[in-house]
């Protein structure tokens, strides 16, 4: 598989039975340039092509999708020439996302936000500093995750749909994983992280810069990870054991 994070759009390509030269795979970025212009405001936007030659029938299965707040839209095509497959799947991707930003644009932004489809990791009373830096200061992580506490509900709300760009974790929501888990893994991060966290940005704008390393360490090293989440809650399970007598 091949990923690229380009801005606004981040690109993944994977291949089955075939291999593309450098030059191939630099005309699949160049052809998503209208996409990726039509793209550029959404807070995300993942992009997958999986290509697959078929030795049977020697044509390649072309499947594109493009994965965008509460949108997943998907085109499929085949043909004896690759590229071929693919610009009619962007073709339809594109007739796809027009429609979609119609749909939204006929909603205001205000009443989006009402709403709760737009969600920002905020809090309400601000966190005080000075003890997120002593538990820090202290390696209390238990100290540190209830000075963080008010903004578990917006991480998991956020998370909830940021998961949406990487299939394999959203798959594993309820069958062993859970968004609990992947809001133990930000605060985790923020705990390891914590000095070098940029001292002109808001908490809440730096937890939610903390998601997406989170999922992906959820992705990549799902077993190491969930034993250390379980460890970090079996430490803050026994401190408020201590505080309770």
């Amino acid at each position: 598989m091949t990923t690229e994070d380009r801005p606004g759009l981040r690109f993944d390509v994977d291949l089955h039975q075939c291999q593309l030269t450098p030059a191939e795979l630099e005309r699949l970025r160049a052809d998503l340039d209208a996409i990726e212009r039509q793209v550029e405001k959404f807070p995300y936007a993942d992009f997958h092509v999986l290509i697959e030659f078929n030795s049977r029938t020697t044509d390649y299965s072309v499947k594109t999708t493009l994965i965008l707040p509460g949108a997943r839209l998907v085109a499929n095509d085949h043909d004896l020439v690759m590229h071929a497959a693919y610009e009619r799947c962007l073709d339809v991707l594109t007739n796809n996302l027009r429609a979609y930003k119609d749909r939204l644009g006929q909603v205001p932004e205000r009443q989006r936000q009402e709403k709760g489809t737009t969600q920002e990791v905020t809090t309400g009373p601000a966190p005080d500093l000075g003890a997120v830096e002593a538990a820090f200061a202290e390696g209390d992580y238990p100290a540190f995750r209830a000075a963080l506490i008010g903004y578990e509900e917006a991480l998991r709300k956020r998370i909830g749909r940021w998961v949406e760009r990487y299939p394999q974790v959203a798959a594993r929501i309820g069958t062993g994983l859970e968004v609990a888990d992947l809001v133990e893994e930000v605060y985790l991060t923020a705990f390891e992280e914590y000095p070098q966290r940029p001292q002109d940005a808001r908490l809440g704008d730096w937890l939610e810069g903390l998601i997406d390393p989170a999922v992906q360490a959820i992705q990549n090293h799902g077993d190491e990870e969930l034993e250390a989440i379980s460890r970090a809650r079996t430490t803050i399970e026994a401190e408020q054991g201590r505080e309770a007598v």
